[in-house]
């Protein structure tokens, strides 16, 4: 018998009397939250923390670098922390040009993150439940371009950004991740799943057009997936380091983004470890306010398009 199908201890109690009630009870508390039907282990949760201690030390380790002096860091002060931590945030805020660097970061994000979303929803809708020549075949390119690695076509985007009169500019890091072939297939994978052809059939009958279509029956169902490629695409781009690099500079001061600038924080021949790991601390800042705000809404979303009627 299911979890599902169990008997509640009142229900038990009305019909059976109080020692079906008991047992109800028991054999609920042995239940478990999990679909093997047995309650997670000690050695479950002693996983689960250590994940979430290793998970967790990086950023710690950069906290605690940050409030030390230069001297205390060579010292290796064990887990403690110094009196440094504002003064050396203070002298990262300054020197990374902060304000500028976190806009243009955040403007590049979302930017990206709403394109990769919009046409990976518009491509993925395509290959799930239209019918074409030539589909699957498609279908098996675009994945296939997931294994071509990024340095690989590092040179043939520069040059074009290059003629195109783009070098420096923010546009020229937007435009080659308008949209990714991994949020293509994520998005063709899900909407495959979760949107029967039923409700296309439903929505055509009513009389709506192709794109009233996308937009009342495929787009409330790829909200889930939407939502966790949006968070995926915002990371990535958060983090970007390799191909802003490239186009742009370490040096640029026109248009500085947050991995750029804490890059620069370590040029001079004297490298100041403690500051370089403040401005790390202020750059990770932001995506952990996003994990704590949008964290519940993002897994509660995932659930409801997991869980079929």
């Amino acid at each position: 018998m299911s979890a599902k199908t169990q008997p509640s201890v009142a229900f038990a109690a009305a019909v059976a009397g109080k020692g079906a009630a008991r047992a109800v009870a028991k054999r609920n508390r042995k239940m478990s939250l999990t679909s093997e039907g047995r309650r997670p282990g000690w050695p479950t949760y002693l996983l689960l923390g250590l994940v979430i201690l290793v998970s967790i030390y990086p950023l710690y380790y950069a906290v605690q670098l940050s409030s030390l002096t230069v001297d205390q860091m060579h010292d290796f002060p064990g887990l403690g922390f110094g009196s440094m931590l504002w003064s050396n945030l203070v002298t990262a805020f300054n020197d990374l040009n902060f304000v500028k660097a976190f806009l243009n970061t955040l403007m590049v994000a979302v930017i990206m993150s709403v394109s990769v979303v919009a046409f990976s929803t518009l491509a993925g809708y395509t290959f799930a439940k239209l019918r074409f020549k030539g589909r699957g075949p498609l279908m098996v390119f675009v994945v296939a371009t997931m294994a071509i690695p990024a340095q690989l076509s590092a040179i043939p985007l520069y040059i074009i950004m290059s003629k195109l009169g783009l070098y420096g500019s923010l546009a020229a890091v937007i435009l080659p991740g308008l949209v990714t072939a991994f949020g293509v297939f994520w998005m063709t994978q899900y909407i495959t799943a979760a949107l029967p052809y039923e409700l296309i059939e439903a929505a055509r009958v009513d009389g709506c057009s192709m794109i009233k279509t996308f937009y009342h029956v495929a787009i409330p169902a790829a909200l889930p997936a939407g939502a966790l490629l949006a968070l995926f695409t915002f990371v990535a781009q958060w983090t970007n380091y390799y191909w802003p690099m490239l186009i742009i500079g370490t040096n640029s001061s026109n248009n500085p983004l947050l991995t750029l600038a804490v890059a620069n924080l370590a040029g001079g021949n004297m490298q100041n470890y403690t500051i370089m790991m403040a401005g790390v601390v202020l750059s990770a800042f932001p995506l952990i306010i996003l994990f704590f705000v949008a964290g519940k809404q993002l897994v509660a979303g995932i659930m409801a398009g997991a869980v079929k009627g």
